[in-house]
């Protein structure tokens, strides 16, 4: 449950006018929904959207050549998206009803403004953080691949909302995904907690593995950030798991989140039910302690001993990594639908094998899985190519 295991944030200014033009959204589902400027009364007008519908559908923005699909950014790719949109506008109405105000507060923060504070270190703390690391054996990156680079403007914040969901060729590898992501899997934390209330007949903490769930791969829009071929970053190992993981914590820790918030969301990879797991759980908190400058047991990450997360262990933490588990299915959608994406690409969109591997086709599987997802298109692929083939093609026409 590490790196093997998954191999945010302010949007840019894209008008509601443009996307309502271009998508066709049904205006009293989406109207004012997509500005995350706007107060979560307003941004939660999209949430009715997945309350009441069982299988919403979702609007598709006209069809675009291959020309105007290799001009337009991940930025403009998720202003097309009703899919992207609704996901959004969802995780807004949820934030709104986070009762404790500091968390809610918290959320609302990182979800307004992604921009890492945990890189805020000149290059004297930066090379003492990396040692301490390197010494507790928990890298092995050189001191100047040591934390992903934050854009030059800090007035261009890079938007959580039209970032992927993991690595390029994992889940959620689209622009979009880590919204779509994060949205599934924050219902799917709510309603295991009202599983437990209507089953068993108690509550957890429903804020803290809600939250938790939200804020669990904060640092992703850095990790994964978009590079000029359409493709995104690779991610690096920290601490046995993908460095977004042990960075989202860090994260949370700077900003003086609760303790029992940070475990939780550091127990999304894995969960402290045995000691092979729970050793895992200490070591991303300890490292996430390290990258913060602060002591974990005094903090209150981990029990006196150091050894485990404080006893006896909360639920909230085992709900978080429940409710994470979309990429059972959403890495394979993305692996299994890609080659037969290429080979359509190559007969309907005339692409050559150069283009296979750069910018023409990752705009191509950008823009397509943006509007559709990679589990709609791996879902009509059960059903033959023939109706992957049509998928994309609604999206972007072919040559």
């Amino acid at each position: 449950m590490n790196t093997r295991r998954r191999d945010f944030l302010k949007f840019s200014v894209l008008t509601a006018s443009a996307v309502a033009t271009d998508c066709l959204l049904p205006h009293t589902v989406f109207a004012g929904a997509f500005n995350p400027a706007l107060p979560f009364s307003a941004a939660a007008t999209g949430v009715s959207l997945f309350q009441h519908s069982p299988a919403p559908a979702f609007a598709l923005p006209r069809a675009i050549s291959m020309e105007e699909c290799r001009s337009l950014d991940h930025k403009e790719m998720v202003a097309r998206s009703s899919m992207v949109q609704a996901s959004w506008a969802y995780l807004q109405g949820e934030i709104g009803k986070i009762e404790d105000s500091s968390m809610r507060d918290l959320a609302a923060n990182i979800y307004g403004d992604s921009t890492p504070r945990v890189s805020n270190m000149d290059s004297g703390k930066r090379k003492q953080v990396w040692e301490q690391l390197k010494d507790a054996g928990y890298t092995g990156q050189s001191q100047d691949d040591f934390l992903p680079p934050v854009p030059e403007n800090m007035n261009d914040r890079y938007p959580c909302i039209s970032a992927p969901g993991s690595g390029y060729g994992s889940h959620h590898a689209y622009p979009g995904g880590l919204i779509t992501h994060v949205a599934t899997n924050t219902m799917i934390t709510s309603a295991i907690v009202d599983v437990y209330r209507n089953v068993y007949g108690y509550s957890v903490n429903r804020d803290i593995a809600v939250t938790a769930q939200l804020l669990h791969d904060l640092h992703k829009p850095y990790v994964f950030q978009w590079q000029a071929d359409a493709s995104s970053r690779t991610e690096t190992p920290l601490a046995g798991a993908g460095e977004h993981h042990v960075l989202s914590s860090a994260e949370l820790l700077v900003r003086k989140a609760p303790a029992e918030l940070v475990i939780a969301q550091a127990c999304a990879h894995t969960h402290p039910g045995n000691e092979a797991e729970e050793t895992q759980v200490v070591n991303w908190l300890k490292a996430a302690a390290i990258i913060a400058g602060v002591d974990p047991i005094t903090y209150g990450l981990l029990d006196k001993s150091g050894k485990t997360v404080p006893l006896p262990r909360r639920q909230e933490g085992f709900i978080c990594h429940l409710g994470d588990h979309d990429f059972v299915l959403s890495v394979p959608a993305v692996q299994w639908t890609l080659p037969v994406m290429r080979e359509i690409a190559q007969a309907d969109y005339k692409m050559s094998d150069n283009d296979l591997q750069g910018k023409p086709f990752n705009s191509l599987r950008n823009m397509v899985y943006s509007q559709l997802s990679a589990m709609r298109v791996e879902q009509a692929y059960t059903e033959g190519k023939e109706q992957v083939r049509a998928l994309m093609h609604s999206v972007v026409k072919p040559v």
